[in-house]
């Protein structure tokens, strides 16, 4: 049986290399907010492991093996599912949905998956927009720009948000800022990277001033590509 504990580190491991590539033990301990050597003390016992989990060099950083990304892909898949559960099914908000998703996603067996998935018709997105594994964990990664990158005079289709701050989905919720917007950047500061971003497709749709700390979050199809 994996721990609740090894499955958060595989997640989280897992969460960090698409970002970054190979994980440092210090962005590991930031994130999952522990000291950096009991941050150490667990790759070492992941690597460790038959199957070994991870790939551990120390002052190399770490990676996930096959068996430790097939670990941490089941957690996503569960964790993404419930969320859309919770809030399709229950009515929770989409900045609810992640801190209870984290509660039940290491308890729920495969049966109540499936069922799940079946009830929600085998979705492909979670409420954020994040895509959710497939049964067999296959887990596609469109490379969409952050709505920041954008420039002047471009559109494009909110694809994902990032979860992480429920405050920052509340004030996009308000905006109309969620996944399958249509969003134009109307004018870019030429300093401290502030966008007036109008929202919805018509031309006298509502704009709005958001800085970069905001841009970040939202990630964006650009229209035409």
């Amino acid at each position: 049986m994996i721990s609740e504990a090894v499955e958060n580190y595989l997640k989280m491991i897992y969460e960090l290399q698409n970002e970054t590539g190979k994980v440092s033990t210090n962005a590991l301990a930031e994130k999952l907010g522990v000291a950096p050597a009991s941050v150490t003390g667990m790759l070492k016992k992941l690597a460790e492991e038959r199957p070994r989990l991870v790939n551990y060099e120390r002052h190399h950083g770490v990676s996930l093996t096959p068996a430790g990304q097939k670990i941490a892909l089941e957690v996503i898949r569960h964790h993404r599912l419930i969320e859309l559960y919770l809030q399709q099914a229950l009515g929770y908000s989409w900045d609810q949905v992640d801190a209870e998703a984290e509660k039940l996603e290491h308890v729920i067996s495969e049966d109540f998956e499936d069922r799940i998935d079946a009830l929600l018709g085998q979705p492909e997105f979670d409420p954020h927009g994040d895509p959710i594994p497939t049964k067999g964990l296959q887990l596609a990664r469109p490379d969409h720009p952050r709505l920041s990158e954008l420039a002047a005079g471009q559109s494009g289709r909110v694809s994902r948000v990032r979860d992480d701050d429920p405050a920052l989905l509340r004030y996009l919720a308000e905006l109309g800022i969620i996944p399958d917007a249509t969003l134009t950047v109307a004018g870019k500061a030429p300093f401290g990277d502030t966008l007036s971003v109008r929202v919805g497709a018509e031309s006298d749709s509502p704009s709005h001033t958001l800085g970069r700390p905001v841009t970040d979050q939202v990630f964006v199809e650009i229209q035409g590509k």
